[in-house]
C-alpha cells in the first residue's frame, strides 16, 4: 500500500512520508466538492447490485469517504473499512460519528499485501469497494484474486481511478501566460492511466460495467469548499514542479498559492472542477 513517489498518485494515500493528515484532508475536501459523482456512482451500484448489499469491505478506505458514502447509499449494511494507516482510521471513526453511523462502520487495520485472516472474517461480502488504491499494492493481480475469494457468488466488486488531479483555472489567469494549468498538468502527469479490465476477468469476474464519469462543475455546483480543494490540489503539484516548468510559470503559480496576493485561489471566483473519474463494476458469477 505504499505510494508511488511521483503525482501520478494523486488522490492516493501516501504512507511513507508520514502526511496522513494532509491526505486525509485532501481526501475529504474531493468527497466534499465532488459529492454529486459519488452518490452517482453508489447510486450506480445500487442499480447493479440486485438485492442491497448487506456485508461492505473497502479496501484501502483512508479517512473513509468511500465508507460514508457506501452507508448513506444502502442504509442497512455494514461496512468493514480497511487501511494500513491508524491515523486515517482514527479520523474515519470520528467522521462516523458524527454522521450518525459508528454502529454500521467498523475498521481493521492492515496490509493489503500480507494475509487476509481478519479481512476473512467479516466476509463474504456483498460488495467490495477500491477507490483511487489498487495501483498502491505491490500485486494487483495477486489481490483481485483476494478479492475474489472473498466476495460471495453474484457479488459486486467497484474499482475506481482517475487519471490525475483535476483542473480548475481558467485558460487565462490574469498573470502570466495563458494556460499555465495544462503546462503544469503537462509537465506533472508522467503516468499512464491504470486499466484493470484484464485483470479483473483474469481473476474470475465477470465485467458488468466500464464506466467513465465526466465530471464538470460550476463554482455552484462544487460549494464552498471549492477554493480550498482547488488550492490544495495545485500545491501539491507545485511541490514537483521545480525544474519541470519555466521560471515565469512557477511565479504565476506561487502567486495563485500566496493567500495574500489578488490572484490568490483563496480569492478567485472563476474556478470550477473538470476531472474524470473510471470505475470498473464486475461481478463474481
Amino acid at each position: 500500500m505504499n505510494m508511488h513517489r511521483d503525482t501520478h498518485d494523486h488522490i492516493g494515500h501516501d504512507r511513507a512520508t508520514g502526511s496522513d493528515l494532509a491526505m486525509a484532508q485532501l481526501l475529504e475536501l474531493d468527497a466534499e466538492v465532488l459529492a454529486s459523482y459519488l452518490a452517482e456512482l453508489t447510486d450506480l451500484l445500487a442499480q447493479l447490485t440486485g438485492p442491497a448489499p448487506d456485508r461492505i469491505l473497502d479496501l484501502g478506505s483512508g479517512p473513509g469517504t468511500g465508507s460514508l458514502a457506501l452507508a448513506r447509499q444502502f442504509p442497512a449494511a455494514h461496512v468493514t473499512a480497511v487501511d494500513i494507516s491508524p491515523q486515517m482510521l482514527h479520523r474515519l471513526h470520528k467522521q462516523a460519528a458524527a454522521h450518525g453511523v459508528a454502529d454500521r462502520i467498523s475498521t481493521l487495520e492492515a496490509n493489503l499485501d500480507e494475509p487476509w485472516t481478519q479481512i476473512g472474517e467479516g466476509g463474504p461480502y456483498d460488495l467490495i469497494w477500491a477507490a483511487a488504491f489498487l495501483h498502491h499494492v505491490a500485486d494487483p493481480a495477486r489481490t483481485f484474486t483476494r478479492a475474489f475469494e472473498h466476495l460471495r457468488p453474484g457479488g459486486l466488486i467497484a474499482v475506481t481511478e482517475m487519471p490525475f488531479f483535476p483542473l480548475f483555472l481558467p485558460e487565462d489567469i490574469g498573470i502570466g501566460r495563458p494556460g499555465l494549468e495544462a503546462r503544469l498538468h503537462a509537465a506533472t502527469n508522467t503516468q499512464p492511466p491504470h486499466e484493470w479490465t484484464g485483470e479483473l476477468t483474469d481473476a474470475g469476474f465477470t465485467l458488468e460495467e466500464r464506466r467513465p464519469f465526466e465530471i464538470r462543475l460550476d463554482r455552484a455546483q462544487a460549494g464552498a469548499s471549492l477554493n480550498a480543494y482547488a488550492r490544495t490540489c495545485l500545491a501539491k503539484l507545485r511541490s514537483h514542479a521545480a525544474g519541470a516548468l519555466a521560471a515565469d510559470d512557477l511565479a504565476a503559480l506561487d502567486a495563485l498559492l500566496d493567500e495574500a496576493r489578488p490572484y490568490s485561489i483563496a480569492r478567485r471566483g472563476d474556478l470550477s472542477v473538470r476531472t474524470t473519474r473510471t470505475t470498473w463494476v464486475a461481478r463474481r458469477s
